[in-house]
């Protein structure tokens, strides 16, 4: 369980560094695809660099982020296959992690930093419009329809296919 926890807490870290790198760092509009369609409308394109090399460094820092994001899942297999894990311990290893990592990004990411801190618009103040008076980030029900439908079934495909091997 110790292992599961720490896992979590790992993907929550890396998405951080995930969001970090690419808003603060890499700055490509591209890459905010899962921004609200209002506040990506407004975005203007940065051409030039917060300072020499931040992109190179959001782009390192990227790579380092998905390096973990990808650690943790074969290391969370690895060590299921290694203590003889059955369907449901793994389903209960995937949905916990995945569920920890859900709810960091609801109120840490979407709420805090986004509509407390203003991480986001600092970064892009062009937004500060459509985020104004928002008490939570816009997309509670596709956040809602991941935590409780895909990453279940998700899970569920994950441990079945872990117990095949």
């Amino acid at each position: 369980m110790l292992l599961t926890i720490f896992l979590a807490v790992a993907v929550c870290g890396a998405v951080t560094l995930l969001m970090i790198a690419g808003v603060a760092f890499i700055q490509d509009t591209r890459l905010f695809s899962s921004a609200p369609k209002e506040a990506r409308e407004g975005l203007k394109p940065r051409e030039e660099e917060l300072f020499y090399g931040a992109r190179t460094m959001g782009w390192e820092l990227m790579i380092i982020s998905a390096a973990i994001i990808l650690g943790v899942g074969v290391i969370s297999i690895w060590d299921g296959l290694r203590s003889g894990f059955a369907f449901w311990q793994f389903f209960l290893r995937f949905v916990f992690i995945l569920t920890i990592y859900k709810a960091y990004d609801m109120i840490f990411i979407d709420w805090f930093l986004l509509c407390r801190f203003h991480f986001f618009q600092h970064y892009y103040p062009e937004v500060e419009p459509v985020f104004h008076g928002r008490k939570y980030g816009f997309n509670l029900k596709s956040q809602l329809l991941k935590l409780l439908v895909i990453f279940p079934a998700a899970s569920a495909l994950a441990a079945w296919i872990c117990t095949l091997v």
